[in-house]
């Protein structure tokens, strides 16, 4: 998907530490303070200053808590398809709307308690309404997963995280982007974050009739707005 802004940027994918190809840590460094500290040691060791940082996701609560912990480095953040908090009556109810009861009460089940069962009961119930349009049916045979991060972290800091308070600290640009159907960080997520960011650096857009990585559901509206905000 990247390769649309590879010809503005350049283009760096990051595997946080234990996750996808890097190397395996200890669980105790399994936390969003060790994975925004990252950030700045990966550019460190790149050589890299001021840069654009995308968090989609779980990378988007890792970049909010960059923005809380190392406000000066970014030149720009774009913080996509993501939440500060969990407030899962919140994705019961988007759950509930796109997949009915089933996909509510899977929904309810994995977030109230994550592990291998009730994650292959979500992964029949709830993956599929992530988005709105078919997508990469070899994706999965790419990724490298490691579910014992996934679990330990909806299990524990994600179930008491807030990363409102420190989106106070933004000192550059911030887009805030979200899918109108977006099931597992909602728009109302979304709209926490813009709120809580400095007005004078929040830029925000919403995407109709898209769900979880604007990008996978309408790529040409998604670039246009990433393309504007790289540049501008």
């Amino acid at each position: 998907f990247f390769g649309r802004v590879a010809d503005i940027a350049q283009v760096i994918y990051v595997d946080h530490r234990s996750h996808g190809r890097s190397d395996r840590r200890p669980p105790g460094e399994w936390t969003l303070d060790t994975f925004a500290d990252d950030v700045v040691r990966l550019c460190d060791a790149l050589g890299i200053a001021r840069p654009i940082v995308l968090g989609q996701s779980f990378g988007g609560f890792v970049a909010q808590r960059y923005i809380e912990r190392h406000p000066a480095h970014p030149s720009k953040v774009i913080l996509s398809s993501t939440s500060p908090h969990m407030k899962q009556e919140r994705k019961e109810a988007m759950f509930g709307k796109l997949g009915g009861e089933a996909a509510r009460e899977s929904c309810r089940r994995f977030w109230s308690d994550p592990n291998p069962d009730t994650w292959a009961d979500y992964g029949v119930h709830c993956r599929h309404l992530y988005n709105t349009t078919p997508q990469d049916p070899d994706a999965g045979a790419r990724t490298i997963h490691e579910f014992d991060i996934l679990f330990r972290s909806a299990a524990g800091e994600q179930r008491t995280m807030d990363l409102l308070p420190g989106l106070a600290n933004a000192r550059c640009p911030v887009l805030v982007m979200v899918g109108s159907e977006d099931p597992v960080c909602p728009v109302a997520d979304a709209r926490d974050i813009a709120a809580a960011l400095p007005s004078q650096w929040m830029q925000y857009h919403e995407f109709p009739n898209v769900g979880h990585g604007a990008w996978r559901d309408d790529p040409d509206a998604a670039f246009d707005v990433l393309r504007r905000f790289i540049l501008e």
